[in-house]
């Protein structure tokens, strides 16, 4: 069992910064793959980035929604056991609230259904 907190959210101004945590509690975090989504009012939950875990052993490590490509960075330090997301140059569109999930597989998924633990959530607003 993974237990999972995200912190960071908040309201920024359009082209500004926010950085999101994940921290982890339970068994080795390490092994994890973990994922960031968000979800904005009356949408589905979308995928947004995800990081492998040391377990990976199909296709990259890292990848990135099309939309956030450039300007969002996804990292982990273990020692922490803690995943970030550095999200630079919001934009409105970016508001929702963003949820990190932690996966046992052995590839980096990029749908809902492939995770098996969520946090809570960060509310993220980017206002105009």
């Amino acid at each position: 069992q993974v237990q999972l907190v995200e912190s960071g959210g908040g309201l920024v101004q359009a082209g500004g910064s926010l950085r999101l945590s994940c921290a982890a509690s339970g068994r080795t975090f390490s092994n994890y793959g973990v994922g960031w989504f968000r979800q904005a009012p009356g949408k589905e939950r979308e995928f947004v980035a995800a990081i492998g875990g040391s377990g990976i052993r199909r296709g990259s490590s890292i990848y990135y929604h099309d939309s956030v490509k450039g300007r969002f960075t996804i990292s982990r330090d273990n020692a922490k056991n803690t995943v970030y997301l550095q999200m630079n140059s919001l934009k409105p569109e970016d508001t929702a609230v963003y949820y990190c999930a932690a996966s046992e597989a052995d590839y980096v998924g990029v749908l809902v259904y492939q995770y098996d633990y969520w946090g809570q959530g960060t509310q993220v607003t980017v206002s105009s």
